[in-house]
């Protein structure tokens, strides 16, 4: 009994696991689209070379 109990909570463990990598991964992707359109979006600024849309 006990070693089904593992081998369930390790399946339960993995599974958690993997869907948050896989959420990870998409939100990974919705950032570096929102950081690359970024540099597109933002119009030039006065007098200078075209800016960033964040701070850094």
């Amino acid at each position: 009994m006990v070693p089904l109990l593992l081998v369930l909570i390790l399946a339960v463990l993995l599974f958690g696991a993997g869907f948050a990598v896989e959420a990870l991964w998409w939100i990974a992707a919705v950032v570096l689209v929102l950081w690359l359109l970024g540099f597109v979006v933002r119009p030039a600024g006065s007098g200078g070379p075209r800016g960033r849309w964040y701070r850094w």
